[in-house]
Order: structure tokens, then sequence, then C-alpha cells
């Protein structure tokens, strides 16, 4: 058994292969999985999948989960097959501030892409979701009726709000220049994703945590969270990171 080296205030964190640690979480425990695993893209060390973390991952999640992962689409093509039992449900574009690409005969790469997946076998509307709101600049009105049949059907109702829905694509700076992983996700493009998929209270998993923003973003919005990480580096990162959050006044 791998202990954790953190564990505290509802977030626990732990050093080590996210093969080995996953396979000693509790099953059909989690709410949620939202995670930037390597994408495989470079020739670095720290940047080769791990191909078996989803079907690791499965066993442990609620009928009600789903999976956020943070990849590039030539990421998501080559993990083709480790994706068959799963449902796309939407994705979102991260839009940064900087590009990451350097070839010369390409688009300036400035996005990068994250996919919500469900098991095949659950119905969408039994899927967890809290949809984000942001202000709107006028009332509308308007009427939805059933929806497409992958989303499972809803009946036909008015609505009326001065809200509108956050948009798939989110414009949020990078961490570069103040990041401490390679790749550090900014807690503007992770919160949202965690606000959708858990629910007051419940659990988040990642299983790639890096400098841990997953975990922060859990314990800010007074959430529970596990994360593994196996660079011991950015585990103390990460440690350092949750020791200076507090969570926000409406989560405490």
């Amino acid at each position: 058994m791998i202990t954790p080296i953190y564990d505290r205030d509802g977030i626990t964190l732990y050093q080590g292969d996210c093969r080995e640690v996953l396979g000693q979480l509790e099953p059909n425990s989690v709410d949620a999985v939202v995670t930037d695993p390597p994408y495989g893209d470079t020739s670095l060390e720290w940047d080769a999948p791990v191909r078996e973390w989803l079907a690791l991952v499965r066993p442990l999640l609620k009928p009600s989960a789903s999976v956020w992962c943070f990849g590039s689409l030539r990421f998501f093509l080559s993990q083709a097959s480790e994706l068959a039992g799963w449902q796309y449900a939407q994705d979102i574009v991260w839009e940064k501030h900087n590009g990451s690409g350097f070839a010369a005969d390409r688009f300036k790469r400035v996005h990068e892409l994250a996919m919500q997946f469900y098991r095949v076998g659950v119905r969408w509307d039994a899927v967890y979701k809290s949809p984000i709101s942001v202000p709107g600049q006028a009332r509308r009105s308007a009427v939805r009726y059933d929806g497409p049949a992958h989303t499972g059907k809803i009946g036909r109702y008015r609505y009326d709000s001065t809200e509108r829905l956050m948009r798939s694509v989110l414009r949020v700076r990078s961490e570069h220049g103040r990041a401490v992983h390679p790749t550090q996700k900014p807690i503007g493009i992770v919160e949202p994703l965690v606000r959708y998929s858990v629910p007051r209270g419940g659990l988040v998993l990642d299983p790639f945590a890096g400098s841990g923003t997953t975990l922060v973003v859990a314990k800010s919005l007074g959430m529970r969270a596990v994360g593994i990480e196996l660079n011991p580096m950015y585990c103390e990162a990460a440690i350092g990171r949750l020791v200076q959050t507090m969570p926000l006044p409406e989560a405490a």
C-alpha cells in the first residue's frame, strides 16, 4: 500500500505511479476526474503517454461521474482504442494568450482541448452536471424542446433569464513565467470544469496531479480531492500551494 504524503482538509495527495495507486482507492467513490495526462506530443521523458489509466479509473467512478481530460487532438486520436468504452459528451477550448508551436509552416497553436467523457451505457441525463451561467446583456425568453438522441429526452419548457451559459471557448492566461510544472494549468481553466462536474462536498480525482491545480481548486471550493503525482518535486510544489489555499467564503 502506498500511503499519502498529504492528507488534510479533505485533500489527499499520493506520490507514486497512478497505475499502482488507483487500484487501492475506494470503488464507486469518485464524482469526477479532471486531469491533464502526458500527451506524447514530444520526446521529453515526462511526456510518455500512460495508456492504462482510463481502465483503472473506471471502477472508481460513481454512475453519475464523468471524466474531463486535457489534451491535443493528436493525443485523443492516438488514444482512440482506450476510449472505446466511453461516450463523448462535450469539449471546451482553452485559448491561451501565447502560442506553444514553433513550426513556421503551420498556424500558430494557441489552444488546448479539454474533453468530457462518461461511460457507455449511462444516460446523459443521469450524469451529474451543474451548468455555469454568466451575466447576459439583455433578458431573453426561449423555448427548449427535446434534445438530441444521445442526450436523452427532456421536456418542452420555457425559460426567461438575464444570464447565459458560459461559452465553450475560454480565454485564460497560461502560467508561462510562473509555472512550477512545464504544463501547469491555470486555476481559471480548471475551476469551471470542477464546478460543472462535482457536487458540493463531492470528490474529484486527478491521476496526473502535477503541481496540484485540480487539488487547489477543489480545496478552494470546499470539495474533496485525491491527486497522484510521480515526481517528488512537483508533489512538494503541490503541497506548498495547498498550504496557502483557503476555501472561498461560500465554500467554507
